[in-house]
């Protein structure tokens, strides 16, 4: 009963799958993909990635996930270990087309966030919050905090050297503070006036 047999993967934990996976059970792994796909994919959009360009290399990143299935030892998340093959799948893509260094060079140019306190009702995601880094800062951000690199693993595929980094996350971490901060604020000082 292939209906059966699929519902189970269902209710199986990542690492379990993965065992199936390693063992040559694709429908096993195509769960995995139903799992983690749009979380993937929303990664490599935070990088900066267009939505066509982020799909192509999640789907690259799964391919690339299922070859080495036998090498994840369940030591951290699956998640965590696809998006970092996503993250450098990316960065390679990247840097084949000659874009991290125009990238670098693009950073001088961006205006500062406007950090001024705005209407309390309009709350910044994450997302958009983001859009208002630097591409670089972005990059660095979504590297060390969505794909999990630490700031050396960053900086190695980044080619980039590490205080370079940190200063980019450091940066770019004030800016979405300084940027998500103020609606806090505001919600905050609301409740304090009401009790």
């Amino acid at each position: 009963m292939p209906g059966a047999r699929q519902s189970s993967f269902a209710s199986l934990h990542d690492v379990e799958l993965c065992s199936y996976a390693a063992a040559g059970e694709r429908r096993a792994f195509g769960e995995l993909v139903r799992r983690h796909g749009s979380s993937v994919r929303h990664l490599l959009r935070r990088m900066g990635a267009q939505a066509a360009l982020s799909d192509d290399v999640a789907q690259d990143a799964f391919l690339a996930a299922f070859e080495r299935i036998a090498e994840f030892r369940g030591e951290g998340t699956f998640a965590g270990w696809v998006k970092k093959i996503a993250a450098r799948l990316y960065l390679r893509r990247l840097q084949r087309e000659k874009r991290l260094s125009a990238l670098a060079a693009e950073e001088g140019s961006i205006e500062e966030i406007d950090t001024g306190v705005g209407d309390a009702d309009h709350r910044i995601d994450l997302d958009e919050a983001l859009k208002g880094l630097s591409p670089a800062e972005r990059l660095c951000v979504s590297m060390c905090y969505g794909a999990g690199l630490s700031h050396g693993e960053a900086a190695d595929a980044l080619n980039l050297p590490l205080g370079t980094v940190k200063s980019h996350v450091k940066r770019g971490l004030e800016k979405l503070r300084a940027r998500l901060a103020p609606a806090d604020r505001a919600v905050l000082e609301g409740r304090q006036g009401n009790g």
